[in-house]
């Protein structure tokens, strides 16, 4: 079983920054393709970002691609999302998610998802 804990929420002004970090245990990190939802109240989940397992391929939604980057860590088994130029549209929960590696592609269901983390809230203010 895979856990994942997010870290790094908080409140932020317009234009401002953030990284929010995501831990992951119970499984060999380098298996699993990562990602990043966000979600807020009353809305479906939806995509932010994605990385592959070995970190090479990203993929990202159009209404953060420019301003959010993904990555990750192996060695430390943790995966980032920073967050730049935020936008008080950018709150939300935002969620951890994780994968097996059966061959990357750009996958932005939820349901593909089978391990998620606890979530972290993320405002910005105007």
């Amino acid at each position: 079983q895979v856990q994942l804990v997010e870290s790094g929420g908080g409140l932020v002004q317009a234009g401002g920054s953030l990284r929010l970090s995501c831990a992951a245990s119970g499984r060999t990190f380098s298996t699993l393709i990562m990602a990043w939802f966000r979600q807020t109240p009353g809305k479906e989940r939806i995509f932010v970002a994605s990385v592959s397992a070995s970190g090479s391929s990203t993929t990202y939604a159009g209404s953060v691609k420019g301003r959010f980057t993904i990555s990750r860590d192996n060695a430390k088994n943790t995966v980032y999302l920073q967050m730049n130029n935020l936008k008080p549209e950018d709150t939300a929960v935002y969620y951890c998610a994780a994968r097996d590696n059966t061959g990357w592609s750009i996958e932005q269901r939820p349901t593909a998802y089978a391990h998620w983390g606890q979530g972290t809230q993320v405002t910005v203010s105007s």
